[in-house]
């Protein structure tokens, strides 16, 4: 090729150094120039494969749009990360030879950064199987409250007096999890007890009108009221009746206040614990 330019009228008078240099100077601009083209087609495409995904979250409500940020941030890195492996490839970099060195780096850090890598790890599993979601309520490692964020370290929860809590993934997903929004219902469960000397029937009567009558209360399954126990000072009812679990917390606490007011209107006598002190003469 140097020879046949060497041969023609523009380059006559010229040296092959000098043919050589602009060809050269040719070579990398139009490399650098393909690069530039590559970079900017991946950051479009990665953008735009991103927003495509984090659509269809928007389009279906009853998605997790956590799972969906962590696919669309996935598939963004991934696309860009291969821009630049296209990109090094230009240059006539071996790319092989750089993703053998990105995956010995990458063996050198994860075994120094164990304990974060451990956290991201199970927070993967904690997005993929989602075993918790935003906006339950849930108890986990001894602490409880609603789930406000999902991320791959930790995991923010709310607690019932509006405390920020920060839990690791890691504590998250090793520990057992108590999630009471699972299930749209929920069974409360009180003990009432009355005296020895109250009658029974009326006593269940008035306990049943009083947990049936108010609306909150489901009539399927059917509530379960039976005495259960001869206390020392007391017998005592076994009460179970289903409800929606938004109403759990505040039913269980209304019922007791109406079951004590409506048994002492009822006459029903509920008794507690006394002792008798015999001195002895």
């Amino acid at each position: 090729m140097i020879e046949q330019l060497l041969q023609t009228e523009v380059w006559q008078g010229r040296t092959v150094g000098d043919i050589v240099s602009v060809e050269f100077l040719a070579q990398v601009l139009g490399s650098v120039l393909a690069a530039i083209v590559i970079l900017i087609a991946g950051f479009i495409i990665a953008g735009w494969v991103s927003r495509r995904i984090m659509r269809i979250a928007h389009r279906h409500p009853q998605m997790d749009d956590t799972l969906f940020d962590f696919l669309a941030n996935i598939a963004r890195y991934a696309i860009i990360g291969f821009a630049f492996l296209f990109v090094l490839n230009t240059f006539g970099v071996q790319t092989t030879s750089v993703v053998a060195v990105i995956g010995a780096a990458g063996l050198a850090i994860g075994l120094a950064l164990q304990g974060t890598l451990s956290n991201v790890a199970a927070g993967v599993m904690l997005i993929f199987f989602r075993p918790i979601r935003q906006g339950d309520f849930v108890e986990v490692n001894g602490q409880m409250g609603t789930v406000k964020a999902i991320t791959l370290n930790f995991t923010e929860l709310a607690s019932v007096g509006n405390v920020q809590i920060i839990i690791p993934n890691s504590e998250v997903w090793g520990n057992t999890i108590t999630n009471y929004s699972t299930y749209p219902t929920r069974r409360a469960e009180w003990t009432f007890g009355v005296g020895y000397g109250a009658n029974l029937a009326e006593a269940e009567r008035i306990i049943r009108d009083t947990i049936l009558g108010d609306p909150r209360s489901k009539s399927d399954p059917a509530p379960f009221i039976q005495v259960n126990n001869l206390g020392d000072s007391s017998v005592d009812f076994l009460v179970r009746v289903w409800v929606d679990a938004s109403d759990y917390f505040a039913y269980q606490a209304d019922m007791k206040r109406a079951v004590k007011e409506a048994l002492d209107a009822g006459g029903i006598d509920i008794p507690f614990p006394t002792r008798t002190l015999v001195q002895a003469g």
